[in-house]
């Protein structure tokens, strides 16, 4: 066997020197870096499958990154993010020098012990960059290496493959392990859950969608038949010609805080956009007088949990409802959360494993990123008191329409991980219901206006922050000069954060005003370069 992966992997050569971290995002780098790569989780996907006796799953993306980039997501039995051990195991495996590869194979086996006698099953999806497809044959070369059998589903979006081997895992108590399983289950869910808002016009059926020239607007194409009209969608940026990511999607819109290239948006009109690999999905419309709105991740998560607590209410049911935030969240929306909505909030570090696994200790845990990433996780006792509410004779009219429209949102979430077609058919449906228009949407709170800054530093390890990464603990003095300048602006609040790929720290601020949240981002980067090893020019007052 190790005969076999030494001579294999000399058709994947390592380029000397080259070292890649797995990261929350899983490897991302320039596509020509990778084969090596691939092959090497092709390996130890199939160590996963051995070690589980389930279904692992390895998506080739590279998600917003720029087309000539790629990278690779491995995918645990349940359709979750690979645990963090296995994170480290990946690092290893990816830098390992050729003629160390065994050895560091041999100690992964020794380590979790391993039985190479079990079978090992392993699905594989891409995105459309033109690099996939030779770097999924790498990842199948390193499956079949150590004797595992894999299923090449080609074309499919990251959720999407979350969700095979989630289907898979559960022996199809999930799910049919297929795509057309996926778009007959959700549309289902969706005809079902709209049937409940009277009169749509076809203007409130109308959605714009920016597929961001990648394979969500791809699979969105193949799933409109399932839908029915019910959902009347006017794709851009479908991929026929314009470049992947560029000037477009998710990532774009957030962070020019205006619509994608391509798109043409009337007042009021109904958008959104998916990411590349469509797990992230933002909202944005133009009012009336022409400016540019945007509803991210705070205020789908808002939107959700207010549709599901109300839902809960109406079914007479005990269950928690909590929302799961990072730091990153606008404090309008938290303070909306709490104080108006009394729903439970949390906060954790940032990066959707966290969110995921914070999630999962209430009965329904929702997230968001602020970028859009998220979904919904319902506990077993949930669901069950849900599915056992709509076959109860005794229930009440009321009772049981509410637990059919809450039986009906479960089979349109993907629990599996954030995905921009199942979110989107989520808001769709929730807004038909409540007869909601994005506007009023929009206006259930304003947000702080914020602002985030970055600052190169020789080394980014001096930072070291505690409370959901809200306090900074090292360098001493920082989070003391932070509080000072808190106090300086009206609802304000600043935090600092490590990147976790390269030298910078991240600053992040919001007040009562743009200038304010400006004034106090700007100071608190000069307060980090001084303090934390700043490196280069020294951060500028922003104009």
């Amino acid at each position: 066997m190790f005969g076999e992966v030494s001579q294999k992997s000399t058709q994947h050569p390592k380029p000397k020197g080259l070292t890649l971290q797995y990261g929350t995002a899983g490897f991302r780098t320039t596509a020509k870096h990778l084969d090596h790569v691939m092959f090497r989780m092709g390996l130890l996907a199939a160590l996963r499958s051995k070690k589980t006796k389930s279904t692992i799953g390895v998506m080739v993306t590279a998600s917003h990154n720029p087309v000539e980039d790629n990278g690779v997501k491995l995918i645990d039995p349940m359709g979750e993010m690979v645990t963090p051990a296995w994170e480290g195991y990946a690092t290893q495996l990816a830098n390992a020098e050729q003629e160390a590869l065994c050895t560091v194979l041999k100690n992964i086996m020794e380590t979790d012990a391993i039985s190479m006698s079990e079978t090992a099953n392993v699905f594989v999806g891409r995105d459309t960059r033109p690099s996939s497809e030779s770097l999924t044959k790498a990842v199948i070369d390193g499956v079949s290496c150590l004797g595992g059998h894999s299923q090449d589903y080609g074309l499919v979006t990251t959720p999407q493959l979350h969700y095979m081997v989630r289907c898979r895992n559960t022996h199809d108590c999930y799910g049919t392990a297929t795509l057309q399983g996926y778009y007959e289950k959700l549309s289902k869910a969706f005809i079902e859950l709209t049937k409940n808002a009277l009169n749509r016009t076809d203007d409130q059926k109308r959605l714009l969608v920016d597929g961001a020239n990648g394979i969500g607007a791809l699979k969105l194409r193949e799933m409109e038949a399932f839908l029915k009209y019910e959902l009347q969608v006017a794709l851009f940026n479908d991929g026929s010609s314009g470049k992947l990511n560029h000037l477009c999607g998710a990532d774009y819109v957030k962070v020019h805080q205006r619509a994608p290239e391509g798109m043409h948006m009337g007042p009021g009109e109904r958008c959104c956009s998916f990411d590349g690999d469509a797990d992230r999905i933002i909202y944005y419309y133009n009012d009336t007088a022409g400016r540019f709105r945007l509803l991210d991740g705070d205020k789908i998560a808002t939107l959700i949990s207010m549709s599901l607590k109300e839902l809960l209410t109406q079914a007479g049911l005990n269950i928690q409802v909590a929302v799961v935030q990072t730091a990153y969240a606008n404090g309008s929306a938290t303070r909306y959360l709490k104080d108006v909505m009394k729903v439970t909030v949390c906060c954790t570090k940032t990066g959707v494993k966290h969110l995921h696994h914070a999630a999962q200790d209430f009965d329904i845990g929702v997230y968001f990123e602020a970028n859009g990433h998220g979904t919904v996780l319902f506990s077993k006792e949930a669901e069950k008191q849900i599915r056992q509410l709509v076959k109860h004779s005794n229930a009440n009219d009321e009772k049981k329409r509410a637990a059919k429209l809450l039986a009906s949102t479960i089979d349109l979430i993907n629990q599996a991980t954030g995905d921009a077609i199942s979110d989107m058919l989520v808001i769709e449906a929730l807004l038909a219901i409540r007869g909601m228009s994005i506007q009023g949407w929009d206006t259930l709170y304003t947000d702080l206006p914020n602002r985030q800054l970055r600052v190169k530093v020789a080394d980014r390890q001096v930072i070291d922050t505690t409370d959901a990464e809200r306090h900074v603990v090292m360098p001493a003095g920082l989070q003391d000069a932070i509080d000072t300048l808190v106090k300086k602006y009206k609802q304000a609040r600043a935090f600092v954060r490590p990147s976790g790929t390269e030298d910078i720290v991240r600053v992040y601020a919001e007040a009562d005003t743009q200038e304010g949240a400006d004034g106090l981002a700007y100071e608190v980067s000069l307060a980090v370069y001084h303090l934390a090893g700043g490196t280069g020019e020294e951060p500028k007052p922003l104009k």
